[in-house]
């Protein structure tokens, strides 16, 4: 097999689902995928490892197939980190300039970076990802790249990630127990925007919402950058599970009866449409009107999307998201969902697919995989110095972010 050398790969260990996705840097520096491989998710809930002997297995059997597939041997990965203890908020750090130098250099954008660094952390939490904003140099706002300008003082305005060291810990663990070392870590937010956002999108203001088997992830861009993140824990499972006690149907039924035949919006069905159903603990099966399925998942679509809204206006950016909501992940894919979303916050709704990659897309041109291709084309653009080691710490981070100003890479 060829080594892992002009090669991406982007591994998403989700509740549900654990995916491997293998790229491909191409001459013109376009992206293929090449490879992909899937598994059952049977140690995890809602994004948190409860089983590493479970969550190992179904990295290791996603990774043989995804090496299979792209004729590769895989040895560094992007994961995407998620779930219930990710917290966001935002921050600002300032400081002066030499008043002999005055030009603002790397060094100094580093500096002041280092400066939104909140103080007094909790002792089992760390950092992500420091997203710079904006900068302000003097009392002139709004500045994507301040270097080589001149001024006195400078500050910036920054996202900052953080989420539970004992949780990253765990996932990090099992990757590298399957003889994987570890590229970098993505905050999966970022890695949905990365594939399922357009740079329009991002400045005039989104929602990005990825419904995830245990969690739903939001995230407010404005103005390009990332202003806001949450998560709320209710997922595509709370579905399955609706599913099997309206039904009295087992869960791996349940859930094959969501994927196959899950609508949210009774006006996309036949009234007379019809499906089958077995019971628990029977093998017989029933005839069961699809009508009946909306009416249990109609319900918990409008309690999601509500949720939704309120974080969003608990965090004040209603008002920002000009352009509407993209809705990703495996549970975007119930039939009206978009629809449901636009009747809740008045406002478009779209799914958010992967775009910009080449190679494989007819397998993955779906919410399903947006996580996974995020993680690749992060990957691609992030600045990954060779023999670094990506679990050290905040000035790692740094240095990943040295190229954001010639693109919105992290």
């Amino acid at each position: 097999m060829a080594k892992q050398e002009k090669y991406i790969v982007g591994l998403d260990v989700g509740t549900s689902k654990i995916c491997v996705v293998v790229g491909e840097i191409k001459q013109d520096n376009n992206l293929d995928v090449i490879g992909i491989g899937t598994a059952p998710s049977a140690g995890l809930k809602k994004g948190v490892v409860v089983s590493l002997d479970k969550t190992i297995e179904g990295i290791k059997k996603a990774m043989e197939e995804a090496e299979l597939m792209a004729g590769i041997e895989i040895s560094k990965v992007f994961i995407g980190i998620s779930g219930n203890h990710i917290k966001g908020f935002n921050s600002r750090g300032v400081i002066g300039i030499s008043a002999k130098q005055q030009e603002i250099f790397k060094d100094d954008i580093e500096r002041v970076i280092a400066a939104a660094h909140p103080a007094g952390m909790p002792a089992d939490s760390e950092i992500i990802h420091v997203l710079p904003q904006e900068f302000k140099v003097d009392d002139h706002e709004g500045i994507m790249d301040p270097t080589g300008m001149t001024g006195r003082r400078l500050e910036v305005n920054a996202h900052i990630v953080t989420g539970s060291s004992t949780a990253i810990q765990n996932i990090l663990t099992c990757v590298h127990k399957t003889g994987l070392s570890l590229a970098g870590k993505v905050l999966v937010q970022k890695a949905n925007a990365e594939a399922s956002l357009t740079d329009d999108e991002k400045e005039m203001g989104v929602a990005l919402v990825d419904i995830g088997a245990g969690t739903t992830n939001i995230a407010i861009f404005e103005r390009g950058s990332l202003w806001h993140t949450a998560v709320i824990p209710v997922g595509g499972y709370n579905f399955t599970n609706d599913i099997a006690i309206g039904l009295r149907t087992p869960i791996p039924d349940a859930e094959k009866i969501k994927k196959k035949y899950g609508c949210v919006l009774g006006s996309y069905l036949d009234e007379e449409a019809m499906f089958e159903a077995g019971g628990v603990g029977s093998p017989k099966k029933r005839l069961v009107p699809q009508t009946m399925l909306v009416e249990i998942l109609q319900p918990r679509a409008e309690e999601l999307f509500s949720l939704v809204h309120q974080e969003i206006k608990k965090a004040g950016y209603e008002g920002v998201i000009n352009a509407g909501l993209v809705i990703t992940g495996g549970g975007s894919l119930l039939t009206g969902v978009t629809e449901i979303a636009e009747l809740e916050f008045d406002r478009p709704a779209r799914l958010g697919k992967p775009m910009g990659i080449g190679g494989l897309i007819d397998v993955v041109s779906s919410p399903a995989f947006s996580t996974a291709i995020g993680l690749i084309k992060f990957g691609m653009s992030a600045e990954v110095m060779p023999g670094q080691d990506q679990e050290a710490g905040v000035k790692k981070v740094f240095r990943r972010i040295k190229n954001f100003f010639l693109a919105d890479y992290i």
